[in-house]
C-alpha cells in the first residue's frame, strides 16, 4: 500500500475492534505518518447498511468504493448466547461473509483482510494449535454455527484466489477484549461480562461475586489496541491468502479465576469471588501458537495483560452510561 492512495472500508467499524482500529488510525494522523497521507478511512456500523443483504452490501461499497476491506462485521456473543441460537449464528454470519466478499470481487477490492476466531479450530486436537489445522476436525459444540461460517471464509478466500486471483486473507485472534466491548449481560464475552457484572455487585454493595463455571479454563486474551495494531500491520505487509494467528504468547495463557481477580484487582472489589461449578465451563484451553507472527513481525510488544485489564475497567467506569449495557 505505501505510496499510492488507498480507501479502507472497515465493517463492523463501530465494535470492539473496529474502533480500537479507528484510534491506532487516529494516533497516526496526528503524528502525520507516511502512511496517514495516503489513506482514507471508512468505519461502518449496521446503521451504515445491514450486510446480510445483498443489495445494501452493493450499496455501501458503491458509495465509498473501497480499494482495501477490512471485515470485522458478524453476529457475536458469549457462550450461553451462542449454545441457544446456533443456527442463527450460521446463517447470519454465512450471509454476512458472502456477501461482503463477493461484493469485494465484483468491485475489485485489492485487498480484504477478514476476522475470524479461534473456536473455529478442532474441539479434539493436539495444542497449540496453529494455522494448518483449521480444518482438522469438528468445533466444540457449544458454538458450531458461529465456528463453522467463520471456517468458511478460509474457504470463500482460497476460492476467490484460485479462481479470480483475488488477495483475500484472514487474521484468527485469540479472545478480544477493551474499551467498547459489548458490556450487555445476555450477550458478552467472558472478560466484559465480568467487568459489568462486577460493577453492578459494587453499587448494590454485594459481599460476594459469582463467577459461572469453575475458574478453570485456560484463555489467552488480547487487548483490543493491540489487535488493532496487527491488523494495520497485516492489511499493509501480510500477503499470503493463508490465515495467521494474531495471538499472544502460549506462556501468556491466564485461567478465568485469574482473570476474574485482575479484574477484582483493578476495580477495587473487597468482596470475596466464589464459583458456580453447577454452570459449564465451555472448551477447556484452546491454547494457540502465534509462532508465525513472531517469525514475521518479531519485534511487536503485547500491552500486559493486568495494564490492559486496568485501562479496560477505567474505560467501562468513565463510560458505563454510554457503552454497550
Amino acid at each position: 500500500m505505501s505510496g499510492e492512495k488507498s480507501v479502507i472500508l472497515v465493517t463492523g467499524g463501530s465494535g470492539l475492534v473496529g474502533q480500537a482500529i479507528k484510534q491506532m488510525v487516529e494516533d497516526e494522523k496526528l503524528r502525520n505518518t507516511e502512511q496517514s497521507k495516503n489513506e482514507t478511512w471508512v468505519f461502518c456500523g449496521s446503521k451504515d447498511g445491514d450486510l446480510r443483504d445483498k443489495t445494501k452490501t452493493e450499496a455501501l461499497f458503491e458509495k465509498y468504493k473501497p480499494t482495501h476491506v477490512i471485515h470485522l462485521a458478524a453476529m457475536v456473543g458469549g457462550l450461553f448466547h451462542n449454545m441457544a441460537h446456533n443456527l442463527d449464528f450460521f446463517r447470519e454470519n454465512m450471509a454476512i461473509n458472502d456477501n461482503v466478499l463477493h461484493t469485494s470481487y465484483k468491485y475489485k477490492v485489492k485487498k480484504v483482510v477478514s476476522c475470524l476466531s479461534t473456536c473455529i479450530f478442532p474441539d479434539k486436537t493436539t495444542y497449540p494449535i496453529d494455522e494448518t489445522m483449521v480444518h482438522n476436525g469438528p468445533p466444540h459444540d457449544s458454538n458450531y454455527g458461529y465456528s463453522y461460517a467463520k471456517r468458511m471464509i478460509d474457504i470463500l478466500n482460497r476460492g476467490y484466489h484460485d479462481q479470480h486471483g483475488c488477495c483475500f486473507t484472514s487474521v484468527v485472534p485469540c479472545n478480544v477484549f477493551g474499551p467498547h466491548d459489548n458490556f450487555r449481560l445476555e450477550s458478552s464475552h467472558v472478560i466484559p461480562a465480568l467487568i459489568r457484572r462486577m460493577d453492578d455487585a459494587m453499587i448494590k454493595g454485594e459481599p460476594t461475586f459469582t463467577v459461572m463455571g469453575s475458574g478453570k479454563p485456560l484463555r489467552q486474551f488480547i487487548y483490543s489496541l493491540d489487535l488493532a495494531a496487527l491488523f494495520l500491520w497485516t492489511l499493509r505487509s501480510y500477503d499470503s491468502v493463508e490465515p495467521i494467528i494474531l495471538s499472544v504468547d502460549e506462556e501468556d495463557e491466564v485461567t478465568i479465576s485469574s482473570v476474574a481477580e485482575a479484574i477484582q484487582k483493578a476495580h477495587k472489589y473487597q468482596g470475596e469471588i466464589i464459583y458456580d461449578t453447577s454452570k459449564a465451563d465451555g472448551q477447556y484451553k484452546k491454547t494457540a501458537s502465534n509462532k508465525k507472527l513472531r517469525r514475521l513481525y518479531k519485534d511487536f510488544k503485547f500491552t500486559p495483560f493486568e495494564q490492559a485489564i486496568e485501562e479496560t475497567v477505567a474505560w467501562f467506569k468513565r463510560n458505563r452510561e454510554t457503552a454497550r449495557t
